[in-house]
């Protein structure tokens, strides 16, 4: 059998008619839309299914993304008694994995991960905040940039190790502007500021820390059916103590998918991508190559899955 790893996505993976084919397929999904609009006060069927752009605020985003993840997560575990071995997300959809493995309920989640958008662009308003996609270079090159920055002053941070030439870097939009020039020069393919308004994952955000682990005291379940690889260390976790210290360092230090992917190489043979898009699915592939990625994105792809799984 099988060593199957649940993963799930994280900001930027969002689009307008994402989890339409879900509610319009299935009476749970829609169910589950319905609630979370109630519990959060987001009109879900107008935010994920009409042309607009507060899909793309955080406070929105976030929600979304894990409501969306956790309707392909239910409807596939609906139909299928695979269980995984492990799970993780990409930044966000950590606390999608948090849920898939019993710990969090999915409503209280989506109240919880709009609280956590809120919090985050909170901490951001008073700062001119960014984020910046540098492609071509090593981890240590953009390491070592960032930390000659910070020297001179700089507010900029490695945020997101995605895969190998792919490191989003984080910290003030005019600071990242400046570094551009000096991360081409480094040898950069290409250094781009992201249309992102929150410096995630950096230590801009240390003020949403006590509030956020106080949100998530009050919803955690000592109770995890798997282990989460956190994005902080890249070992497993599976307690609610681990969650709340781990959850709670996520928003100021930089989210190691690549090196988790790596650390789990040897104990899962696949992974199931729940939610919009492949985003992971395209990470994965180019981190390592022998890891078969499925995703669940839509009904089609949903029975795609379970006969090929079956």
């Amino acid at each position: 059998m099988s060593k199957v790893a649940f993963i799930f996505p994280g900001q930027g993976s969002q689009t307008i008619g994402m989890g339409k084919s879900f509610v319009e397929g299935s009476d749970l999904a829609k169910e589950m839309m319905d609630k979370a609009s109630e519990r959060s006060g987001i009109d879900f069927e107008k935010l994920l299914f009409e042309e607009n752009d507060e899909i793309n605020k955080t406070e929105n985003t976030q929600p979304a993304i894990l409501l969306v993840s956790m309707m392909a997560h239910a409807l596939f575990t609906q139909r299928s008694d695979i269980k995984p071995t492990l799970l993780l997300g990409h930044s966000l959809g950590e606390f999608s994995a948090v849920c898939a493995a019993g710990a969090l309920d999915p409503i209280d989640a989506v109240e919880l991960v709009q609280a956590r958008g809120k919090l985050m662009q909170t901490a951001c308003d008073e700062i001119d905040a960014s984020m910046m996609v540098v492609l071509g270079l090593g981890d240590d090159v953009v390491e070592k940039v960032c930390a000659d920055a910070q020297a001179e002053g700089k507010k900029v941070w490695p945020a997101n190790y995605n895969q190998d030439g792919q490191l989003v870097a984080a910290g003030m939009k005019s600071d990242l502007a400046s570094m551009e020039s000096v991360f081409k020069k480094a040898g950069a393919k290409r250094a781009m500021l992201l249309n992102m308004s929150v410096a995630s994952h950096c230590p801009i955000l240390e003020p949403a820390q006590a509030p956020l682990r106080e949100k998530m005291d009050a919803v955690l379940k000592d109770s995890f059916s798997a282990p989460i690889i956190s994005n902080v260390t890249t070992s497993a976790y599976s307690t609610k103590a681990q969650a709340l210290d781990l959850l709670t360092d996520q928003l100021t230090k930089p989210v190691k998918y690549k090196q988790s992917i790596e650390a789990i190489a040897d104990d899962v043979d696949i992974a199931i991508e729940f939610g919009n898009g492949k985003i992971l699915a395209g990470m994965n592939k180019r981190i390592n190559k022998d890891m078969t990625t499925y995703n669940i994105f839509d009904m089609d792809s949903l029975e795609a899955v379970l006969a090929q799984l079956a």
